[in-house]
């Protein structure tokens, strides 16, 4: 996993913009667990209009991720629970993004986005939940694949609902250099479509040499994980294979002897 952006800094350090004014909110509390949270809050549901409420990200620039990981933590209140509430309230807000190959500046026409998907909550919370500090947290995934630009924005759509967005991570998948058959595979992005394997070649070790009737590769799966290892690279004349490595002989067998003198001393002592 690589990391693009997660929730931990104040608005102006993330340089997020919500509009209207009277929309999404910073509100600064703590959890269930009397720990400081920052949240994203909106609730205008007495309001007997509809709403339409925004809240948009900076700008994240995607660094080479083609099929990107949205994970939403939030909490949202049942419309049941509240006294007097119009009939405009909502359980679900909306996850859209816009492309782009720089910082879009501040509010973005609303005609840019793709919607993502509509998020709604396994659980809401209550009136006597709230009595009870209990957060009904939710979290939820989704992805956008296939990205083109340098970069994007992501926005929250409300449109009637009481939402607190606790917490957001954007992320996308690679494989991790790894040494395997004493060849040495770099980092990979994962490809965007799920049933994709990049193949990646090796390169061997130090002191080691390629078997060229079958040079080392391996497959860079969706998940981030690497499967189907082929071929290997063999240690050169006068070396001799150690932890992923190759090392000389003389070296590699002063090792053992210093093990195995370690070993009849720690004997003896006991």
């Amino acid at each position: 996993m690589c990391l693009l952006f997660s929730l931990c800094e104040t608005q102006a350090e993330l340089g997020w913009t919500s509009y209207p004014p009277n929309g999404w909110e910073e509100i600064s509390g703590v959890d269930e667990k009397y720990k400081p949270i920052r949240t994203y809050q909106v609730c205008n549901v007495m309001e007997p209009t509809q709403q339409n409420n925004w809240l948009q990200t900076g700008w994240v620039t995607r660094r080479g991720g083609q099929r990107i990981f949205v994970e939403l933590q939030f909490t949202l209140r049942d419309c049941n629970s509240i006294p007097g509430v119009a009939g405009t309230c909502k359980e679900t807000f909306n996850l859209l993004y816009v492309e782009s190959d720089r910082d879009l500046d501040g509010v973005t026409r609303e005609d840019r986005y793709t919607k993502i998907d509509t998020i709604a909550a396994d659980e809401s919370f209550t009136q006597g939940d709230l009595g009870e500090r209990k957060m009904k947290l939710n979290t939820e995934v989704r992805e956008i694949g296939h990205l083109n630009r340098k970069g994007f924005h992501l926005a929250f759509q409300d449109v009637g609902a009481c939402v607190a967005l606790v917490a957001v991570r954007v992320y996308y998948k690679r494989c991790l250099a790894t040494v395997q058959n004493l060849a040495v595979f770099p980092d990979t992005v994962a490809e965007a479509a799920f049933a994709t394997l990049v193949e990646v070649r090796g390169a061997c070790v130090n002191n080691s040499e390629l078997d060229t009737d079958s040079p080392p590769r391996m497959h860079c799966s969706a998940e981030g994980e690497w499967l189907v290892p082929i071929g290997k690279c063999s240690c050169s004349a006068g070396y001799e294979e150690g932890h992923s490595s190759c090392e000389g002989r003389m070296k590699l067998h002063r090792k053992q002897s210093f093990g195995l003198c370690s070993f009849r001393l720690l004997a003896f002592i006991f």
